[in-house]
């Protein structure tokens, strides 16, 4: 949990350890050894589940841990005065374990502050063309698909068709806004046939040095006056 949490994750199904635990420690005092393989089964479960933890952006609260941490010290104390029965105890380890995963789970969260919005400054900016491609183009019949080949998240301002004075927001297939570009997500860039090329200012995740991408190709409609050389 101490891991996934500095990786901006949150347990979902690893939660499932408890019960698990929970049935390990009750198959040798009930004397039912099936608990035993149901409780090595949830352990397995919460360990390679691919939905173990799942990503999130707000540190996870506190509240609901502390409120099992002090029950379970609770049941703890009477278990070690010799006034409990043996499912106290389990009950006591069960307590205990989810409140201290919980607390684990917020204290290690590793918070990532919010890159800023590239606003319209952007286009008036000096803007510097990095030497390898962080971007690349595709054309098709709905446009241009613009995808990140970088391996991080881009920050996007804007793009305009080349030779051409405008500024506009780089949206996704479905026609969204898109403000930042995942590794290896396409926006679509309704560029028309007669259109030789796109302009798309950018920027790193981290970092506010302006960046642009330049795509230049010979028209559709010009294709039979191209000339190779």
């Amino acid at each position: 949990m101490g891991q996934a949490a500095r990786r901006q994750q949150v347990p979902r199904v690893t939660w499932w350890t408890v019960p698990g635990v929970g049935a390990l420690l009750l198959a040798p005092l009930l004397d039912v050894p099936a608990l035993f393989g149901v409780g090595a089964a949830l352990l397995l479960l919460a360990e390679y589940w691919p939905a173990a933890f799942l990503p999130a952006r707000v540190r996870p609260g506190v509240g609901w841990p502390v409120v099992a941490g002090v029950i379970g010290a609770a049941l703890s104390v009477n278990v070690l005065r010799g006034g409990a029965d043996p499912l106290a105890f389990v009950a006591a380890v069960m307590t205990l374990l989810c409140g201290a995963g919980g607390l684990v789970a917020s204290a290690l969260f590793r918070t990532r502050p919010v890159p800023a919005a590239l606003g319209f400054g952007a286009r008036w900016k000096r803007a510097v063309t990095p030497d390898w491609p962080e971007l690349s183009v595709t054309l098709g019949k709905q446009g241009a698909f613009l995808r990140n080949v970088s391996g991080g998240p881009l920050r996007l301002a804007g793009w305009s068709p080349a030779g051409v004075n405008a500024w506009l927001s780089v949206r996704g297939p479905s026609g969204e806004v898109l403000r930042e570009l995942r590794a290896g997500q396409e926006a679509l860039l309704p560029v028309t046939e007669r259109d030789s090329g796109v302009r798309v200012w950018y920027a790193p995740a981290r970092g506010d040095v302006t960046r642009l991408f330049r795509a230049d190709w010979t028209p559709p409609a010009r294709a039979e006056d191209r000339v190779l050389n």
